[in-house]
């Protein structure tokens, strides 16, 4: 059984794959934040701007097994390249498992995940991105991309640089702060070459 708060088709907003179509399935729960508001700020991670409480967002619901979700979700695709689907929460990796991989393999996808690192990910998995939250210790230490959602109190970029990953990306943390996050992380990147920045061009736009 999978809890999928939304499944819904799109333009990917941030990080190395911006630009890109998608079909994004955003799956209920998270282990560093139970999405609560009266929570937030006693949470590890008290700064996320997602819902993923439930199964009622668009197109969301239980499905039985891997086959009918992986069904689900391409039927949502558009377009003529390969289809791309990027699993996300919460906490994807909660639920995601090697025979789901399979079955959305089987229909064609190419599969991202974006990941809090605290759960290892499966194998064959197409693109690994992983954004740390607070200081919990990383079980995923390698992929192809960390997002750092900056800043954050507890940890900074120098924690990650020695990991295995083929990208690092700081992300401004959104809300009231916005404009001074991007101006900082933007400076930190311009003084250090590996870190590339990461808009979220879907609320720029006006994209989920």
């Amino acid at each position: 059984m999978y809890s999928v708060k939304e499944i819904f088709f799109t333009i990917q907003g941030e990080g190395c794959n911006a630009g890109k179509y998608a079909v994004f399935c955003r799956f209920s729960g998270c282990n560093l934040w139970n999405g609560r508001e009266e929570d937030r700020k006693k949470s590890i991670c008290n700064f996320c701007d997602t819902d993923f409480i439930g199964t009622n967002g668009i197109n969301g619901g239980k499905f039985k097994n891997p086959q009918d979700l992986a069904l689900k979700a391409i039927s949502f695709w558009r377009g003529n390249q390969t289809p791309l689907i990027v699993l996300t929460g919460g906490e994807p990796l909660l639920q995601v498992n090697d025979s789901l991989i399979s079955e959305l393999h089987k229909v064609g996808f190419e599969i991202a995940v974006e990941t809090n690192g605290t759960i290892k990910a499966p194998s064959n998995i197409d693109w690994i991105c992983v954004s740390p939250k607070d200081n919990k210790k990383l079980k995923q230490n390698f992929g192809d991309e960390l997002k750092l959602v900056f800043p954050q109190q507890k940890i900074q970029p120098k924690d990650f640089e020695n990991l295995n990953f083929k990208n690092f990306l700081l992300q401004p943390m959104d809300g009231p702060k916005i404009k001074s996050n991007t101006i900082d992380a933007r400076e930190f990147c311009n003084h250090n070459n590996n870190w590339k920045l990461s808009l979220q061009t879907h609320k720029i736009l006006g994209y989920p």
